[in-house]
């Protein structure tokens, strides 16, 4: 839906202008801010609704930007970087960013990936009113509240962590291949790049898992995808 506003944290005074004229067309209110200080007062002022993020930004980098600002906000993250090393993607979406594209990027893929983060983050507000509440052995899901505690314990995890492990623990030993989940998770399905969801993946069994080398719960079904293992124990 047209209209939502979008934080666009670039140095690069082109690359900002060309992503506000793509997104300008299909409607969508565009800010700016040319390096991570900024952000935090923008985002209090205006509640973007998705945020692109360069990761090389002056004074304060943007994987320090996503860490802070994940611990008052959930609005979608997507990082943009001249820096694709795998190194560089696991460290900003283990810092809670959903998604990431290296430049040079093509516009009109960027303008469809807003489209797909956005649209995902619509119908999860939609179903927050459903009273579910999902538990097996040593982790429950409160689909409600998104809350998630192992053992217990009530522990944090990113929009995408979370709506990945609800899919799954609410389909138990249902084989999901991994472009079904990038459809079903990001609404993308050829310009989702393997890298961010076995990342996001390797972010929850971490926090989910006692053992994240012999996981319990989100089991890998090898060549083919994941599955929530229903029998855990």
């Amino acid at each position: 839906m047209a209209g939502e506003t979008i934080l666009v944290v670039d140095d690069e005074q082109e690359i900002v202008q060309l992503i506000q004229l793509y997104l300008a067309r299909e409607g969508y209110k565009v800010i700016s801010a040319n390096n991570g200080h900024d952000v935090f007062e923008i985002v209090k002022e205006h509640k973007p609704d998705l945020i692109i993020l360069d990761i090389l930004l002056p004074g304060l980098d943007g994987i320090e930007v996503c860490r802070q600002l994940r611990k008052t906000s959930n609005t979608p993250i997507l990082f943009i970087s001249c820096k694709s090393e795998d190194i560089d993607i696991i460290l900003g979406l283990s810092m809670g960013g959903d998604d990431y594209m290296t430049k040079p990027f093509s516009p009109s893929q960027l303008v469809a990936r807003v489209k797909a983060h956005l649209r995902r983050n619509s119908i999860r507000e939609q179903h927050q009113d459903d009273p579910q509440l999902v538990k097996f052995p040593g982790l429950e899901i409160d689909l409600v509240s998104h809350i998630v505690r192992v053992n217990g314990q009530t522990i944090s995890l990113s929009a995408k962590e979370f709506d990945l492990l609800s899919l799954m623990a609410k389909t138990p030993n249902r084989v999901y291949k991994i472009e079904h989940l990038f459809e079903l998770i990001w609404s993308l399905d050829s310009m989702g790049d393997p890298r961010t969801l076995i990342v996001h993946i390797s972010n929850l069994r971490k926090k989910i898992e006692s053992n994240p080398a012999e996981p319990r719960y989100i089991i890998t079904v090898r060549g083919v995808g994941y599955k929530f293992n229903g029998s855990a124990v």
